[in-house]
């Protein structure tokens, strides 16, 4: 499969190696504010860039009949714009805040737990997220699609604030600390007891390689996809 890395940082190297160690052939890189490429010589794009031209890369490729893959976050007031798109175009698109197989595990425990807490008024939630100091947008997609897992699932919670929270705000700690791939905690504290769930990421190995199993899967598909689909979770 020939493959477009658009963002071409750590995370974009990362994939680079991935791929190619599963036998596809890289065969365009584009790096920050790059525009002018030919999106077309390639099978399927993986965009990890930055939020001001991750739309623009997703538009590009989806109006150019090239499946999209991006992890990009900072962009989501687009999204619905991206979606009637590739509905549009007839294209295939798949965003993720998060492409670590194990945090996609950890979604799924989030919102199971988050259901059995819903009647239990005496814990109240709250999250923390820590990234490195490169990491542009706080908090994390991951934490602010962890928060509205929880909000879906338990009607104590109508939104989220960073670092505010109240009765029905979910407070995220957003922290930046050197050479941290990611690492998520989901708490909820009563005053007899404290529960936490968390992930924390070692290398961004984890993530690289499910945005490639994302790209492999999506490939000759059309339509609207969620890592669910990929990885099969009902």
């Amino acid at each position: 499969m020939k493959i477009a890395l658009l963002g071409y940082g750590k995370m974009g190297k990362t994939i680079e190696q991935i791929a190619i160690s599963r036998g596809h052939e890289i065969v365009l890189t584009i790096d920050k504010n790059d525009t002018d490429y030919d999106i077309t010589k390639a099978d399927v794009a993986i965009d990890f860039s930055i939020p001001n031209v991750a739309f623009n890369n997703i538009s590009n490729c989806i109006s150019h009949n090239v499946p999209v893959i991006s992890g990009t976050t900072g962009w989501l007031d687009r999204y619905d714009e991206a979606v009637a798109l590739c509905e549009e175009k007839k294209g295939a698109f798949i965003y993720a805040s998060n492409y670590s197989l194990g945090v996609n595990i950890f979604f799924e425990l989030n919102k199971t737990l988050a259901k059995m807490m819903s009647s239990l008024k005496q814990y109240n939630v709250s999250m923390e997220e820590i990234h490195h100091t490169q990491k542009l947008d706080a908090p994390s997609g991951t934490a602010i699609s962890l928060a509205n897992d929880v909000i879906d699932q338990n009607g104590n919670y109508s939104q989220w604030k960073l670092d505010e929270g109240d009765e029905t705000t979910i407070p995220i700690v957003a922290k930046r600390i050197e050479d941290v791939p990611g690492t998520h905690t989901v708490t909820y504290e009563s005053e007899v007891d404290t529960i936490n769930i968390e992930h924390v990421a070692h290398t961004r190995q984890g993530f690289a390689l499910g945005a490639v199993v994302a790209a492999e899967w999506i490939f000759g598909k059309s339509g609207v996809f969620t890592m669910k689909d990929v990885l099969n979770i009902s």
